[in-house]
C-alpha cells in the first residue's frame, strides 16, 4: 500500500505548478518549460483549442441565430459582467465569458468582475493595447507618497518587455516619447485623415501632448519567430474576440501554450478548479497545490518545487487568503496584513465624441484592429492639477452610413452616402490604490464548489471624478481648437471592475511589512510561490497593463529557475 501512495504521488509530482492559462499563465507555463522544467498548466475552466474551438469565428451576421443580439433570458445570466462591455458581449462571444453562476461573489460596493473561465482566459477576448510604463511610472508612488514604491524600475524590466514583445508580436510606431517607451514593434497601422488631423492640431497648439497611433498586438507583418508559432498575418476581420483562426492577434491559445506543449514538458489540466495553495510547517515552503475537479467535484492534490499563481488578479487574492494554515493563519505569505488590500483598477468613466466638417471625400478604408492613442500628459513631470496621477485616452472615429429618407431614397441613402465624421476619446484613468478598496472572504457564504465568496468594496474616489473633470474639459479644449463641432461630453457610469483592468492585494515592494511580493515577484513569506498576473501590481499607471504581466512573467520564471538551481 505504501509503494501505491508513493507511486500516486510521484505522478502528481512537477518540478512546477502554473495556476491559470490567460495571459501570464501563457507566459510562464512558455518560459517554465522551455527551460526544461517538467510543468503542470491547471485552468479551472474547459479547454479550448486554437482554431478547432472557435465555433462563431467565421460567422456572418445573418448565420447567428439572433443576428448577434443576446436574447434577454440568457443575458440574465451574465448581469453582473455584462453592463458597459458590448465589445465584447455579444452572441458571438457569450461562450467565453463566465455565468454569474459559475462564481457567485458579494458586492458591498458595485463591481462588475468580468471572467473568462476556459483554457486561455481573457487572452480570446482583451483589447490587444500593449503599451509599456515608464519610469515615471514607475516612480509615481515614491513621487506623491501613495501605495508604496516600486520595488523595480523601468530599467530592470526594459529587457523582458522586449523579450515578449518580439515573440508576440506588437505593432507601433517609434514615437519617441519619454512617457511611452518604444518597444520591439512591428509596422503600424494608419491613423484615418481626421485622426491625422487632430495629431497635427495638438501638437501645434498645445506642448507635450501627442496623438499617436496605438500599439496593439496584432500581426502586421509575420517574423520567423511568429512562423514559428503557426500564425498568420492580422487579415484586419476585427473579429478578434470569437478568437483568431488566423493567429492573427497575440492569445494564450495561438502562441505561448502550444509553445510549451511543443517542448514536450507541460501537462495542460482543464476543469482544475485550486482551493488552496498547500504549506509545508517542517519545510517552511509550499509544496503543492489542493485542485477541485469540476466535474467530478474530486479533490486532488499536486506537489511541485515552485509555484506560479495567476488565475487572474482577483482569484489570485482569492487562492492566497484561502490558503490558510498555522503558520498563515490570515492567507499564505500574509503576515504584512495587507493581502486583498489597495486593489486598484482603471477608471473608465470618461468619454467624450465629436464631428468634422472636412474630409467628405475620404472613407475608412476596410476595418482595422487598432485605434489611435493619447499617451498621459497630466503631471508628469511634476504635479500639475487637484489630483494625483492622469489619464491617457484611446481614440477612435469613423463616418456614418446616412439613414435618411424612405422607400428608394432611403435605399440610395444606404448604399452610397455617408455622414459627417465623428470623433470619440476614452479615458483610461490611473486609480490610486487605497487602503480602503479591498477583497474579503465571507466566513459564511459559499459557492457552489464550496470555496468562500468573495466580497467587494471597491469604489472611485474624489481622486478619480477630479480626473474625469479634467478629462472632459482637457479633451474638449483640444477638439474645439482642432475645429471639431458637436462636442459631447460622457459619463459611462462604468462602475470599478467593468474596466476589465483589476489589479493588486498583492502588491509589490521593498518592504515586507507593507506588500506581499519582493523585485522578482515572490512572497516575501514563502520564496518558492510567485505572482505575476495583475494581483502583483503596485500601483495602475494608465497603460493598459497585460504587456508588463508579460514582461513580469518572463523576469520571474527566469528569476526562480536560476534559484532553483
Amino acid at each position: 500500500m505504501a509503494n501505491l501512495n508513493l507511486d500516486s504521488i510521484k505522478k502528481r509530482s512537477f518540478d512546477a505548478i502554473v495556476i491559470g492559462t490567460g495571459i501570464s499563465g501563457g507566459w510562464a507555463a512558455k518560459e517554465l518549460t522551455e527551460k526544461g522544467l517538467k510543468t503542470l498548466v491547471l485552468e479551472r475552466g474547459r479547454d479550448v483549442q486554437h482554431i478547432v474551438d472557435y465555433p462563431t469565428a467565421n460567422k456572418m451576421p445573418w448565420e447567428l441565430e439572433h443576428l448577434g443580439t443576446v436574447p434577454s433570458t440568457i443575458a440574465a445570466e451574465y448581469q453582473k459582467s455584462r453592463t458597459n462591455i458590448h465589445y465584447i458581449f455579444s452572441e458571438a462571444t457569450t461562450h467565453f465569458l463566465a455565468k454569474d453562476s459559475e462564481q457567485e461573489y458579494i458586492q458591498d460596493k458595485p463591481f462588475g468582475w468580468i471572467r473568462g473561465y476556459q483554457v486561455g482566459g481573457r487572452s480570446l477576448l482583451w483589447a490587444r493595447q500593449t503599451q509599456r510604463w515608464s519610469e515615471f511610472d514607475f516612480e509615481g508612488p515614491a513621487r506623491d507618497g501613495y501605495a508604496v514604491d516600486w520595488p523595480i524600475r523601468y530599467k530592470d524590466i526594459a529587457p523582458w518587455y522586449s523579450h515578449v514583445e518580439k515573440f508576440a508580436g506588437i505593432s507601433g510606431n517609434r514615437d519617441g516619447l519619454p512617457s511611452l517607451p518604444d518597444g520591439e514593434f512591428l509596422p503600424p497601422h494608419e491613423m484615418s485623415c481626421v485622426e491625422k488631423h487632430f495629431s497635427q492640431q495638438v501638437a501645434q497648439k498645445f506642448q507635450n501632448r501627442h496623438v499617436i497611433i496605438g500599439r496593439c498586438a496584432n500581426l502586421t507583418q509575420v517574423n520567423e519567430i511568429h512562423r514559428q508559432q503557426g500564425r498568420g498575418k492580422c487579415a484586419n476581420r476585427t473579429l478578434c474576440e470569437r478568437g483568431c483562426p488566423l493567429g492573427g492577434y497575440f492569445s494564450t491559445n495561438s502562441s505561448t501554450l502550444p509553445w510549451a506543449a511543443n517542448t514536450g514538458k507541460m501537462t495542460l489540466r482543464p476543469h482544475s478548479l485550486v482551493h488552496s495553495i498547500i504549506y509545508d510547517e517542517k519545510k517552511q515552503k509550499a509544496v503543492g497545490v489542493r485542485v477541485i475537479d469540476t466535474q467530478t467535484r474530486e479533490t486532488l492534490e499536486y506537489y511541485a518545487k515552485i509555484i506560479f499563481l495567476n488565475a487572474g488578479a482577483m482569484n489570485s487574492n482569492l487562492v492566497l487568503l484561502n490558503s490558510t494554515s498555522s503558520r498563515f493563519p490570515n492567507g499564505l505569505g500574509n503576515d504584512s496584513g495587507v493581502l486583498g488590500k489597495f486593489i486598484g483598477f482603471h477608471n473608465y468613466r470618461g468619454r467624450i465624441s465629436a464631428q468634422y466638417d472636412g474630409f467628405l471625400d475620404s472613407t475608412t478604408e476596410g476595418n482595422r484592429p487598432n485605434g489611435a492613442y493619447v499617451p498621459r500628459f497630466r503631471n508628469v513631470y511634476k504635479q500639475e492639477t487637484d489630483f494625483l496621477r492622469g489619464y491617457a485616452a484611446q481614440v477612435g472615429s469613423s463616418r456614418d452610413i446616412l439613414r435618411d429618407g424612405l422607400g428608394v431614397e432611403l435605399k440610395d441613402n444606404l448604399l452610397k452616402k455617408l455622414g459627417p465624421w465623428n470623433i470619440n476619446a476614452g479615458m483610461v484613468g490611473e486609480v490610486i490604490p487605497r487602503e480602503t478598496n479591498f477583497v474579503r472572504l465571507d466566513s459564511e457564504l459559499k459557492d457552489k464548489y464550496g470555496l468562500p465568496q468573495m466580497r467587494f468594496s471597491v469604489d472611485f474616489s474624489d481622486n478619480e471624478l477630479k480626473m474625469l473633470k479634467d478629462f472632459h474639459d482637457t479633451f474638449a479644449e483640444m477638439l474645439d481648437a482642432a475645429g471639431f463641432k458637436n462636442i459631447q461630453k460622457i459619463d459611462t457610469q462604468r462602475v470599478p471592475g467593468h474596466a476589465n483592468h483589476e489589479m493588486g492585494g498583492v502588491r509589490m515592494g521593498k518592504d515586507p511589512k507593507t506588500s506581499m511580493l519582493n523585485a522578482y515577484n515572490q512572497l516575501h513569506a514563502c520564496k518558492n510561490v510567485f505572482v505575476t498576473d495583475g494581483a502583483c501590481m503596485t500601483s495602475t499607471s494608465t497603460q493598459n497593463p497585460s504587456l508588463t504581466y508579460m514582461a513580469l512573467t518572463a523576469r520571474a520564471v527566469d528569476w526562480a529557475v536560476r534559484e532553483l538551481k
